[in-house]
Parts: structure tokens; C-alpha cells; sequence
């Protein structure tokens, strides 16, 4: 390995210890105050703010819920989910393709004027590649794969799946349109963590949604274990 090499690796590398030293701390905070974290990634297109449309109306008569968006541009999802009666800040990375934990520290302490919240969102910025090398400080790590996509996406991003607790299959009122494999691609999810909870979603149709909201629910009530 090159000296420049070198260094760029000691430079990326010092970059997370920072990043997972910050996410440690907001983990923490969150879990005295009670507040459960969600950690959404998926590619773009995924259906991440499309998830949240169609769980934050029942969530929200339970629960006070908040929403962190992570977008290269624009406020188009944090509009759609302040149209749902829930609280969201919007972080607008530019060029960035992934959120960090300065990111969602900077963002909280705005969002948590309008707290406090049992649960709390985080849409990552849409891509599977550097979003899941980058803790946040959540509890729970879902990622999404639309059937659209290809069954095949586990195997080529395997840290978004290795590291995330769930993995939601969304869009799947559009199976009988797409040469999609669904045993393949939980076959392929469960190969690189084989205890990952894996839903079939459709916002359309509502499939999946209410189970998905009951394993929210279930996990919310371990947060006081992970202080």
C-alpha cells in the first residue's frame, strides 16, 4: 500500500471512530429520554417516505413521532411527511451521500424543540453503499428493497443488509410484473444475517403495514436495555 493510501485510510478511518463516538452519545441520550430511533436506508426510489406516509397516521395517535430527512437536495419529502401533522427537519447534505451523526445532532436539537418523542425517524439519503457504514445512534436499522430493484441487490450490497436488524420488501403489489425472485432475495438477505426480520410490504395496498408497526412496537419497549 502507497503512503497516500495510507493515509487516506487513517483519515477515513479516524472519521468514523469520531462518527461512532458522537452516534454512542446521542444513543444514550436517547435511550434515558425514551425516545426509540429508526434508521431507514434503501436506494433511491425505495419507498422510504412512502413507508413513512403510510405508518406515521396510526403511529402518531400513539405516539409523539418525529422525522429526520436526509437528502443531496431539496425539502420534497420533508413537505410530504410535515403534510402528515408530524414534526420533520430537513438535512440537505449537497453532495453528500450519506447522513452523519454531526448531521443528526445538528437536526435534533432543532427537532427536539417540538419534543418530546417516543419515536423518532431517520431517512437516510437514498443509497446502499455509504449510509450503512455510519451509525446514527439508532436503535433499529431497517433497510428497504422495492421489488422493482432486482432480487439480487443483497448480494451486491451486503453491509446495508449484514447491518440492519429488518428488511422490508416493499412494492410488492408489483410482483406479478417484475421477474423478481422473492425466495431468492430473502435466501440472499438471510445468508448474510440469518436472524434479519424480513416483511412484504405494499403502502398501496397496505400489506405488511400493521405488522411491520407491531415489531416497532415490540422493539421500542427493549430501548431501556441498550443505555
Amino acid at each position: 500500500m502507497s503512503s497516500s493510501q495510507t493515509r487516506q485510510v487513517q483519515v477515513l478511518d479516524n472519521i468514523l471512530k469520531a462518527n461512532d463516538y458522537l452516534a454512542r452519545r446521542l444513543r444514550q441520550d436517547w435511550t434515558r429520554q425514551g425516545t426509540f430511533v429508526i434508521n431507514l436506508l434503501s436506494s433511491p426510489g425505495s419507498g422510504k417516505t412512502t413507508l413513512l406516509e403510510a405508518t406515521l397516521p396510526q403511529l402518531k395517535e400513539r405516539y409523539r413521532v418525529g422525522v429526520l430527512e436526509g437528502d443531496l437536495e431539496t425539502e420534497r419529502d420533508a413537505r410530504r411527511i410535515r403534510a402528515q401533522g408530524v414534526p420533520v427537519i430537513q438535512i440537505t447534505t449537497g453532495g453528500t451521500c450519506h447522513l452523519e451523526s454531526h448531521m443528526i445532532e445538528q437536526a435534533w436539537q432543532q427537532l427536539a424543540q417540538d419534543g418530546p418523542f417516543d419515536i423518532l425517524f431517520i431517512e437516510n439519503v437514498g443509497n446502499l453503499v455509504c449510509p450503512a457504514s455510519y451509525d446514527l445512534g439508532e436503535h433499529l436499522r431497517a433497510v428497504l428493497l422495492s421489488v422493482p430493484e432486482g432480487d439480487d441487490k443483497p448480494a451486491k450490497y451486503p453491509k446495508a443488509f449484514r447491518g440492519s436488524q429488518a428488511c422490508l420488501i416493499t412494492k410488492c403489489d408489483l410482483l406479478d410484473y417484475f421477474d423478481f425472485d422473492l425466495d431468492e432475495a430473502m435466501r440472499l438477505a438471510r445468508d448474510l444475517r440469518p436472524d434479519l426480520k424480513i416483511f412484504l410490504t405494499s403502502a398501496r395496498s397496505g400489506q405488511g403495514i400493521d405488522e411491520w408497526m407491531a415489531y416497532l412496537e415490540e422493539r421500542r419497549l427493549v430501548v431501556p436495555a441498550q443505555v
